[in-house]
């Protein structure tokens, strides 16, 4: 009697044991399955309406993708559900691809993170960050900018240009009641008579130029 009371126990252990392998695989199918139709549906949404949160888009992609990547070892024959996680692997990479178009900035917005930092200025042209603590650098960002690029600038860039500088020149005149040093201003100074005669001269150079290749 106690010896089959023993062996009973012992299935039921085994029993306990398959019971929780098969349940533990089929939690890594789910799991493959959720990363399949995560990189489906996101195929199925248009780009644009992508833009605005790309970055949360990839953090979902890559959390599923490495709890996918987990999912295949505790599947015995994963032949199958490797080449779904490697076919979907592929397809994110060649949306990804297509998004990175999508999400580059217009040439006017690569000037103007150029001229004023990553982001700073956008379509608002809200220059409310410059303040009287950070305008001299930002004058010299932008001065410098100007003058280790002026040989690449076409009209149009230059037209930008101008039309930043008279954008932040105005932010000064606000900035100057609010606590601008006479030395910070002096520097400024410095910077804008450097700034007018590059402009000039290189932006007829590129009309010019622009002129000279119209004729050909």
């Amino acid at each position: 009697m106690k010896s089959i009371q023993i062996f009973s126990g012992i299935a039921l252990i085994a029993l306990g044991f398959t019971s929780c392998k098969d349940e533990k695989q089929e939690q890594a199918k789910k799991t493959i399955d959720s990363y399949v139709m995560y990189v489906d549906s996101v195929k199925n949404v248009a780009a644009d309406d992508l833009k605005a949160d790309w970055a949360v888009v990839e953090a979902e992609y890559d959390r599923r993708a490495e709890n996918a990547q987990m999912a295949l070892a505790d599947l015995k024959d994963n032949d199958a559900e490797t080449e779904r996680v490697n076919t979907s692997k592929i397809k994110y990479e060649e949306f990804k691809n297509e998004m990175a178009t999508t999400l580059a900035p217009s040439p006017k917005q690569q000037l103007r993170n150029a001229l004023f930092g990553e982001g700073k200025i956008g379509d608002d042209m809200n220059f409310a960050w410059v303040n009287a603590q950070n305008i001299h650098s930002v004058y010299q960002q932008f001065v410098s900018t100007v003058e280790n690029n002026k040989d690449s600038y076409s009209r149009e860039d230059w037209d930008e240009i101008k039309m930043m500088y008279e954008a932040l020149d105005s932010r000064k005149n606000t900035v100057e009641k609010e606590g601008l040093t006479a030395e910070d201003n002096r520097k400024i100074a410095g910077l804008k008579i450097k700034f007018a005669p590059m402009y000039t001269v290189n932006r007829m150079g590129a009309k010019s130029e622009e002129n000279a290749e119209a004729k050909k």
